[in-house]
C-alpha cells in the first residue's frame, strides 16, 4: 500500500478512545502518508485530528451509520461507494452477531477488521492493537496512549492556563460516582499542593455535577478551569505541571499528552486500564471496591504525587 486510506470505527466514551491512540499512531507510522478517518463521536474523536493521528472525523449518530446493524437491508449506493473507497476499515463496534462485518462486506469493503471493545485478560491498549495484526502492524514494547497536540491547539492552552502559576489540575469526578476518590481528600491534597508553592486548579466535565454541586457548597476554595471542549482541556492539560484525578476519561487524556499523572484506582482493574505512560504514578484501593477506595488516605495520595 502506497498511501491508503483506513477507516476506523470507535464508540465509546472518552478513555475507550483514548485508548484507542496507539492503534492509531501505529498506523500513520507505518503509512505516514495514509489518510485516516475515524467514525466516532466527533467530540471524542476531535483529540486524534488535534494530535495528527487521524484526518477527518464523522458522526457514529448518523442515520446512516445506524443502517451498518441491518445487514438484510443494502446500503445506500452513495455510502457502499464511500466505504469501497478505504483500503481496510478496522471497527471497535460491539458485534456478537457480525451484523456490522456482514454489511461492510456486502458493500465491498477490501478487508474488515474488527475486535470486541470489551477489554478482558490483557491490557486495554495492546487489546486494540490486535486487528493491526492482519496489516503486519505490531507494538513496539508495551503501547500506552499518546497525543502530541498542534502548535496552535497548544498555544490555546497555555492561554488559558496563564493565569495561574504552576497549575496543577484535579479532576475529582469520573463517568461513574463509584470510581471517585472522596471529594475531601482532592481538597485536603490540593491545600498540601498550595502550601507546596503549586496552584491547583480543578477541573469538572459534564458527567460531575454532583462533585461540581458539592464542591461549590465548600464556597470554591481553588479556581474552577472554565469549561470547554475535549480538545480545548487536553490542551490546558498538556500546559499544567501536573494532574490529579480517578479512573477518569480526563485523566487517559492527561496521561495521553505526556504530564505527571497521579490516579486513584477502586472498581477498576488497572491491569487491564491504567496507561503505561512512564509519568503515571497509581494509587490502588486495597479491594476492588468503593468502601476500600473511600479509605484511601490523603497521606498515601499526597505521597504518590511528590512521588511523580
Amino acid at each position: 500500500m502506497g498511501n491508503p486510506r483506513f477507516l476506523v470505527i470507535r464508540g465509546g466514551a472518552i478513555g475507550d478512545f483514548v485508548m484507542t491512540l496507539p492503534a492509531l499512531e501505529a498506523m500513520k507510522r507505518r503509512w505516514p502518508e495514509s489518510h485516516i478517518e475515524v467514525l466516532g463521536y466527533p467530540h471524542i474523536a476531535a483529540l486524534a485530528v488535534a494530535g495528527g493521528l487521524a484526518d477527518a472525523v464523522k458522526s457514529l449518530d448518523r442515520a446512516s451509520a445506524a443502517l451498518l446493524f441491518v445487514p438484510e437491508q443494502p446500503l445506500p449506493a452513495e455510502q457502499a461507494l464511500y466505504l469501497r473507497s478505504f483500503e481496510a476499515v478496522i471497527s471497535y463496534l460491539f458485534d456478537p452477531d457480525d451484523s456490522v462485518r456482514t454489511s461492510l462486506q456486502q458493500a465491498g469493503v477490501r478487508q474488515v477488521l474488527s475486535v470486541s471493545p470489551k477489554i478482558v485478560g490483557v491490557p486495554a491498549a495492546k487489546h486494540l492493537m490486535k486487528p493491526l495484526e492482519a496489516l503486519a502492524v505490531y507494538p513496539e514494547g508495551e503501547p500506552y496512549p499518546r497525543l502530541k497536540l498542534r502548535e496552535d491547539v497548544l498555544g490555546e492552552g497555555r492561554k488559558r492556563m496563564s493565569a495561574w502559576r504552576a497549575p496543577v489540575v484535579v479532576h475529582p469526578g469520573s463517568g461513574g460516582g463509584k470510581k471517585n476518590w472522596p471529594l475531601s481528600g482532592f481538597l485536603a491534597v490540593a491545600r498540601r499542593m498550595k502550601a507546596a508553592g503549586l496552584g491547583p486548579v480543578f477541573s469538572f466535565g459534564e458527567a460531575d455535577d454532583e462533585v461540581r454541586e458539592a464542591f461549590a457548597a465548600q464556597g470554591e476554595p481553588f479556581p474552577v478551569l472554565p469549561r470547554g471542549d475535549l480538545v480545548q482541556l487536553a490542551a490546558a492539560l498538556a500546559c499544567s505541571r501536573g494532574y490529579l484525578g480517578n479512573d477518569s476519561g480526563v485523566t487517559h487524556v492527561a496521561a495521553a499528552v505526556g504530564i505527571p499523572v497521579t490516579a486513584v484506582f477502586g472498581p477498576s482493574d488497572p491491569e487491564l486500564w491504567a496507561s503505561r505512560a512512564p509519568g503515571v504514578r497509581l494509587v490502588r484501593a486495597a479491594a476492588a471496591t468503593a468502601e476500600a477506595l473511600e479509605a484511601v488516605s490523603e497521606e498515601t495520595v499526597w505521597a504518590a504525587f511528590l512521588r511523580v
